[in-house]
């Protein structure tokens, strides 16, 4: 009895068993990128405080381009540098179609970036955030330092909190106009009474977004009642006060902006930067994969 099946029923080519992806060239290639990442960062982190000084730093504009134009850098030599291990240390594929040696390379090195960005992120991402922290806060205080230093130098120097800035304007709505000084029956007591009323109106008026005309007048006639100054005269401070106020919002939500702004731009090209090196790195692996194959193939026609 004779077999069903003849042997021009089977493949003439069987899939091999085993993995077309190298994982011992993929980790290498991954290791060896996040090494050079940390490294290059810690040099960006270096350069950053060298451009920072209290005596004159550069703008926020060009600090953000030179801080992008880094991250690219970073991205490109350590993307290069992995994807072009991962392709040069994966095993040769024999009767494998040129083609498919492309994309196979092209994802080895892609692969390698993958695996250094997740273990940039999450391995080393807590320690290369800590030393750039401690690099801003040390930026930070010196700057601030700086200018608390030339402003009063018997002060401790740190950062204004909103109660130093209510403060501030209330001392400026009872400070006495040259001559000028307060009556006779005013006391310490009533002083801080009328100052501590003044903050109240301040703060609700600020919450509020104006200032009422009721509020408004008995502002100008505590003033008018511990400073000396004729009603005209405090009414006027009180509109000065009033636009300084204004004027310190107007700044705040600037910088605010200002800030959101950076941050997304941040973003943006922390983004692109990744795109980037993700190319670069499938480039480098299919440059890798090429010459380790040519090089092979060259000892062996010498041999």
């Amino acid at each position: 009895m004779t077999n069903a099946f003849s042997t021009a029923d089977e493949p003439a080519t069987l899939e091999t068993s085993s993995s077309a992806v190298n994982w011992g060239a993929i980790v290498a290639g991954a290791f060896a990128a996040a090494t050079l990442t940390v490294i290059l960062m810690l040099v960006g982190s270096g350069l950053g405080l060298a451009m920072m000084s209290p005596w004159g730093s550069p703008s926020l504009t060009t600090f953000a381009v030179s801080t992008a134009v880094w991250l690219v850098i970073v991205q490109w030599l350590s993307s290069a540098l992995g994807g072009y291990v991962a392709g040069r240390l994966r095993t040769k594929w024999v009767n494998v179609h040129t083609d498919e040696v492309y994309f196979r390379d092209t994802a080895h090195g892609f692969l390698a970036w993958a695996l250094a960005t997740l273990l940039v992120a999450t391995v080393l991402g807590s320690a290369v955030s800590g030393i750039a922290g401690t690099g801003a806060q040390a930026t930070t205080g010196l700057l601030s330092g700086a200018a608390a230093g030339a402003a009063s130098q018997a002060s401790a120097a740190r950062v204004p909190s909103a109660n130093d800035f209510a403060g501030y304007f209330v001392d400026a709505l009872f400070r006495p106009a040259g001559n000028a000084a307060a009556p006779a029956a005013a006391t310490p007591q009533n002083n801080a009474d009328a100052a501590a009323q003044a903050a109240r109106i301040l703060t609700i008026s600020a919450a509020n977004g104006e200032m009422s005309a009721d509020d408004k007048a008995y502002l100008a006639q505590l003033v008018a009642s511990r400073t000396g100054l004729p009603q005209a005269e405090a009414q006027k401070r009180v509109d000065q006060v009033l636009a300084q106020v204004e004027d310190a919002n107007n700044k705040a939500k600037a910088a605010a902006d200002k800030a959101r702004k950076a941050s997304a731009t941040a973003a943006m090209v922390g983004a692109l930067s990744l795109v980037i090196g993700a190319f670069i790195a499938a480039v480098a692996g299919v440059i890798g994969g090429r010459q380790r194959d040519e090089d092979e193939e060259g000892y062996l026609r010498s041999n």
